[in-house]
């Protein structure tokens, strides 16, 4: 998949949590998708769906994000500017706001894809 196809999948799996949209976040994730959280580990895209649906501690957030980036599969993370079809990851940084507009944690998303799909993605906050 190329890489502006990638970044604008990793943007809907954000635009879909925000909206309250689990119909569109399950089209987003593989069936077998992990999410490694600093937290918990959820396996499987049905039981993720479910934790964000029904499971979150807050659900009235937004998560605006302040870079993508595209990581090839043998180099360091580059500029996301071009297409190439080795791209095997996108790495997100932003931050988690509540309902306010108040920080909550900021955080790094490392998305991993099979296909076009969504297969793990691994969070780191702070």
């Amino acid at each position: 998949m190329m890489r502006p196809a990638l970044l604008r999948r990793t943007r809907a799996y954000y635009d879909a949590i925000d909206g309250d949209d689990y119909d569109q976040l399950a089209s987003l994730l593989t069936p077998s998708f992990v999410h490694d959280r600093p937290d918990r580990t959820i396996d499987g895209r049905d039981q993720f769906v479910q934790f964000m649906r029904e499971g979150r501690p807050q659900t009235d957030t937004t998560h605006p994000l302040d870079g993508l980036y595209c990581r090839q599969k043998d180099s360091a993370a580059e500029s996301i500017d071009g297409d190439d079809t080795a791209t095997a990851e996108v790495i997100a940084r932003g931050r988690l706001l509540d309902a306010d507009g108040e920080r909550i944690v900021g955080f790094v998303d490392v998305f991993t894809f099979a296909g076009g799909d969504i297969e793990r993605i691994e969070t780191y906050t702070r």
